[in-house]
């Protein structure tokens, strides 16, 4: 069994009120990185989503999925049926979302938690290929196939006509009893949806359920030999993962209503992961700053192209500026990933548990240097009163 240090529910509430106000006033203090436009603030909320409910089986169990981009596709496709037969609401596509993905994830669980190790990462790898497959040829009557599923005038839109709500000519947005899903409604909307998310990956992390699950991690086996049935809390694990993604993609058709076969590739399955281990598995706070980093890069680093160096490197010397932009662009706009792998490969090496771990460092480093400090203080003062 591991070790865990117990912590007063007073402390996780001082926790979710500093977490609430860092989120809630990102547009304030993202200004100065460039990145306070709603559609990237609401891919922070929607990936962290993605991220914390991976970590509860990645990260508690140590149980490797590389099929998670399966149930975000689900989601998506869901949410997009919903706002197409019921409701441009988006409530009713958030819930059928979040539970058809629930079920989806129970099926796969119930095939690919029969292995572990590299055998059920392969299993979830091989059951997200062929969903993503089934989205892109074979079920092209309810995904659309390689063009995606979108919004059209004619849909159906059941609920909206029975309470009299009529389209007008442009396509209808999705809206939370009339407020938008875009800009920075749409944002407010993720950012509360990702607030309760995370309480509830909190109260998973602190439970006797979520010692179990650390536990298995620890050793399963030994787990085994107590006279526990790992099986159960694995699947629910597993169930609750991807209820979380199919809750994120759910919310990727909010802000954007398409969904298309490329949520579901096997890229977005490694993405996860890679967020997951950039800010620190089995951490409470890693997978939110692991999503932060990697959106910001992509969408940030990404813009940055050849004329836009020039430009900021035109006090220099022309040869010398379009020298420094030639050197610069192989590490952002279309290299961006050189960067982010050169990141990656330099925090498994030094940090292998995350930025976390590099963050807990430095505390431990300052505590240390304080808590020194004051015994010097302590040492010199009989000394002074003895002069």
């Amino acid at each position: 069994m591991t070790n865990t240090k117990i912590v007063s529910p007073k402390q996780d509430i001082l926790y979710m009120v500093i977490l609430s106000a860092v989120v809630l006033t990102m547009p304030i203090w993202l200004q100065p990185f460039g990145a306070a436009y709603p559609d990237l603030m609401q891919k922070f909320m929607i990936f962290g989503i993605f991220a914390i409910g991976y970590n509860i089986l990645f990260g508690l169990t140590g149980y490797l999925s590389f099929g998670h981009a399966a149930f975000l596709g689900v989601g998506s496709y869901t949410a997009v049926w919903s706002f197409k037969l019921l409701s441009m609401n988006v409530i009713p596509a958030l819930i059928f979302g979040t539970v058809l993905s629930g079920l989806f994830a129970l099926a796969i669980g119930f095939v690919s938690l029969r292995r572990s190790g590299i055998y059920f990462s392969i299993l979830t790898l091989a059951f997200a290929q062929m969903s993503y497959n089934l989205a892109y040829s074979v079920l092209t009557p309810i995904t659309n196939g390689e063009t995606g599923l979108q919004l059209t005038q004619g849909d159906a839109r059941i609920l909206d006509r029975a309470a009299g709500i009529q389209a007008d000519a442009s396509l209808p947005t999705p809206n939370l009893f009339g407020i938008e899903g875009i800009g920075y409604s749409g944002f407010y909307i993720c950012a509360a949806l990702m607030l309760i998310s995370f309480f509830i990956y909190l109260r998973i992390f602190r439970s006797p359920f979520g010692l179990k699950l650390r536990a298995i991690k620890s050793n399963q086996s030994r787990m085994g030999y107590t006279g526990y049935n790992t099986r159960p809390y694995l699947m629910t694990a597993f169930v609750i993962s991807g209820m979380y993604a199919g809750l994120a993609g759910s919310l990727l058709a909010v802000t954007d209503p398409l969904a298309g076969a490329e949520r579901m590739q096997w890229t977005a399955s490694g993405e996860i992961v890679l967020i997951t281990i950039l800010g620190g598995v089995g951490t409470l706070i890693g997978p939110l700053l692991g999503a932060g980093i990697i959106k910001y890069f992509e969408n940030i680093l990404s813009a940055f192209n050849d004329t836009v160096l020039v430009n900021a490197f035109s006090f220099l010397p022309d040869w010398l500026a379009n020298g420094v932009a030639s050197v610069l662009g192989l590490f952002v706009g279309d290299g961006w990933h050189l960067t982010l792998g050169l990141v990656f490969m330099l925090i498994v090496i030094f940090l292998p548990g995350g930025i976390m771990e590099g963050i807990n460092r430095l505390w431990r480093l300052v505590s240390n240097r304080s808590s020194s400090s004051a015994e010097d203080k302590e040492k010199e003062q009989p000394s002074t009163k003895e002069a």
